[in-house]
């Protein structure tokens, strides 16, 4: 039996030598890269089965690599994982070829088990609690973020605020 492949698209050097080791251990062969650069040259000779993908890499947006290994093979597993899970973004990487998508802490154990699970779970429930006007507007900031390529300036200037302002609400919560 042959080792499963899996690449791995991470930006935080220290996560993606502690995910690459993990998996290593439980019998992966991995690739490593930071960006969506480094994704193209490694799937010139590496065919993964599975991916994990940062919503923010060197170079731009994670969904940008999602669609790249997608488009390469439409059966790779792909797991997102983002330091601030938005709706938007997980739609987005659902729509472009993700079977999954995780917030920042994940382990391999929760990376693993979302490979594995292929069908949604129709028993989850529903919630009744209303979504804060603080989270919509996180959620706008960082769905427009997205759109930018994490343009900063282009950011404010379509949400209509100040770059200034906008700084500052980054600064409270960040992504990664």
């Amino acid at each position: 039996m042959t080792a499963p492949r899996l690449i791995i698209v991470e930006d935080d050097a220290a996560f993606a030598t502690t995910l690459e080791r993990s998996f290593i251990k439980r019998g992966y062969l991995v690739r490593v890269c930071n960006g969506l650069d480094g994704l193209t040259s490694i799937l010139a000779e590496f065919s993964p089965a599975f991916a994990v993908v940062d919503l923010k890499v060197v170079g731009g947006s994670g969904l940008e690599c999602v669609k790249a290994l997608h488009a390469h093979d439409p059966d790779t597993r792909i797991v997102v994982l983002t330091g601030f899970a938005s709706i938007a973004t997980a739609v987005e990487a659902i729509k472009l070829g993700a079977c999954h998508y995780l917030a920042k802490p994940s382990n391999t154990d929760d990376i693993e088990a979302a490979f594995a699970r292929i069908d949604g779970d129709a028993s989850a429930p529903l919630t009744s609690r209303p979504t804060s006007i603080k989270t919509l507007e996180w959620e706008r900031i960082h769905e427009t973020l997205v759109e930018t390529d994490f343009n900063i300036s282009e950011t404010a200037r379509r949400l209509g605020m100040h770059r200034r302002t906008l700084a500052r609400k980054l600064e409270k919560r960040q992504i990664k």
